[in-house]
């Protein structure tokens, strides 16, 4: 059965009375190439273990079953689980639970399912909530190799972007700061039944072993991304004033003793400048 094709789609729609939901953002993909590309995008090996979040009807899951050693399938949809059950029936090594992911405790289901190989995890995510399950699965530290995720191209763009660039943003920084990231496709909108409103990428993020830059305190590395992303617009005197409790005056310091230039604007700092200015930020705490 090509579980792919907007027929068979069709079918089991009709045969579960299954209604889509929008408030999930249930659009399934129809493309056996994209399908492909994620899959080898993602580089599952034999011995692999792969975390699917959202897998719908199945139409990824069982590619995936395909090349790993084993598959945990976390789906929030009651509705999806008895068709899960049944286009998945011929897999022994594929496991489905019915879990809300931004609940899930990932590492609890890493440790259960460990195989002699690496975990990635790999997704059509649902677009409303993107950012937040892949800032879980960051600031969580699951321990996974990689993940590999359609989203919306938009979103897509502003995690690959580099300072300067107008998508360049705190999404760009956070996932940059824990990944090495590279896009593996892109994906039209009329390749999905429902097809949705807007395009959608493929992105593959490498989870660093090592992170690319020392800091003192993280939670100030973020406090200073979310600061001055939050007043993009301000210089980085204006944007930072106030984050971490720090005046004007302070903030003049930290930025003179960072050699950073007050007058410039937040989209211009790399990863470097953002790690260097927040560990000038811990010193001037520290000391004051």
């Amino acid at each position: 059965m090509k579980l792919y094709a907007p027929s068979t789609i069709k079918e089991i729609k009709n045969q579960y009375n299954f209604r889509l939901s929008k408030s999930l953002g249930q659009n399934f993909l129809t493309d056996k190439h994209i399908i492909d590309r994620i899959i080898e995008g993602s580089r599952i090996g034999p011995e692999d273990l792969v975390i699917e979040i959202g897998p719908g009807i199945g139409v990824l899951t069982a590619e995936a079953a395909e090349n790993a050693k084993r598959v945990v399938a976390v789906e929030i949809d009651n509705g999806l689980i008895p068709i899960l059950e049944d286009t998945l029936k011929e897999y022994d090594n594929i496991t489905i639970l019915n879990q809300d992911v931004l609940k899930t405790d990932f590492s609890t289901i890493v440790s259960a399912y460990k195989t002699e190989g690496k975990t990635k995890i790999i997704g059509n995510l649902p677009y409303y909530i993107t950012t937040p399950i892949l800032m879980k699965l960051l600031e969580e530290r699951v321990p996974a190799d990689s993940i590999t995720v359609m989203m919306q191209k938009e979103v897509a763009d502003r995690i690959k972007a580099d300072p300067g660039n107008k998508n360049y943003g705190a999404l760009s920084v956070a996932v940059q700061y824990y990944c090495r990231v590279s896009q593996i496709a892109e994906v039209p909108k009329e390749v999905f039944f429902p097809p949705p409103k807007v395009d959608s990428a493929v992105l593959r993020m490498d989870i660093r072993e090592e992170r690319p830059v020392v800091l003192q305190d993280e939670t100030l590395f973020f406090t200073c991304i979310r600061a001055g992303f939050g007043q993009r617009r301000k210089t980085l005197l204006n944007s930072l004033t106030g984050a971490a409790g720090l005046s004007k005056d302070a903030v003049r310091e930290v930025l003179q003793t960072a050699g950073i230039d007050s007058g410039r604007r937040v989209e211009t700092l790399n990863l470097d400048e953002f790690a260097t200015l927040a560990n000038s930020m811990a010193d001037y705490k520290s000391s004051h």
